[in-house]
């Protein structure tokens, strides 16, 4: 028999992925929801890191690499769940008639560790690498209103809700986003999520750029200290960085 059973973390993890690129469901005919998630094979350290962490809700064959592209010509890495009570739990806590909902009362079961996984499947730093949006693209301006007033009041970290207006294949389409407008409130949710950051290769995620020496050493020192990756290793990501940064080339 199947233990119905989430550990605080896996439900930490489970919760952040669901406002990146998480998602769970009640697949036909089974009775209990799935937890899924994908990324793209140049993330594949990260994925099967998160996986990893899932194992108590996982099969041996929990991921698969899909055939189908994502958009930018590569591929990606796909993870499913065992279908257990425990997870329709939380589909149920989290959706309404079906449909997944931002809502406050589980916002509030977000840890740090949530924060990580939200903002290293859907945060981007901006900007020459001082300012950050997060990808809310799917969720509603109310959904959004939500997420803007939970990460303020229990974060202290102020985001701004702005517009973005696409035409994509013939259509028109609006979608919301947060943006973080500053350096100083960017560098609060960092600090918040840096001790969860365990893949070097998300660290681009976390490496804010300085023309200034002093501050740039400052933060690769501070980086070094949160994630415990040693200062070269985080020197290195900045560096390379940089190069690919129009603004900071040399």
């Amino acid at each position: 028999m199947i233990k119905s059973f989430l550990s605080d973390k896996c439900k930490e993890i489970i919760l952040g992925s669901l406002l990146g690129d998480g998602s769970l469901k009640i697949h036909p005919p089974y009775r209990n929801a799935r937890f899924s998630f994908r990324h793209s094979i140049n993330q594949k350290e990260y994925f099967f890191w998160k996986a990893e962490q899932l194992k108590e809700i996982t099969s041996k064959s929990y991921y698969w690499k899909s055939k189908e592209s994502d958009g930018l010509g590569g591929e990606k890495l796909r993870f499913q769940s065992l279908a257990l009570e425990s997870l329709t739990n939380l589909h149920d806590l989290t959706n309404d008639k079906g449909k997944f909902r931002v809502r406050r009362k589980w916002l509030n079961m977000l840890s740090p560790l949530s924060l990580a996984i939200w903002w290293l499947d859907d945060g981007s730093l901006i900007v020459n690498g001082r300012r950050g949006v997060l990808c809310t693209d799917p969720f509603t301006l109310e959904d959004q209103k939500i997420l803007a007033r939970y990460l303020l009041k229990v974060w202290g970290v102020t985001t701004h809700i702005g517009k973005i207006n696409r035409d994509w294949n013939g259509k028109h389409i609006e979608y919301y986003r947060l943006w973080i407008r500053s350096s100083e409130e960017l560098q609060k949710l960092l600090r918040i999520i840096l001790p969860y950051i365990k893949v070097p290769q998300m660290l681009p995620k976390v490496t804010l750029l300085y023309k200034n020496i002093e501050l740039q050493q400052r933060w690769i020192s501070e980086v070094s200290k949160l994630t415990g990756f040693p200062e070269d290793l985080v020197q290195k990501y900045t560096d390379e960085k940089k190069k690919k940064w129009k603004n900071f080339r040399e």
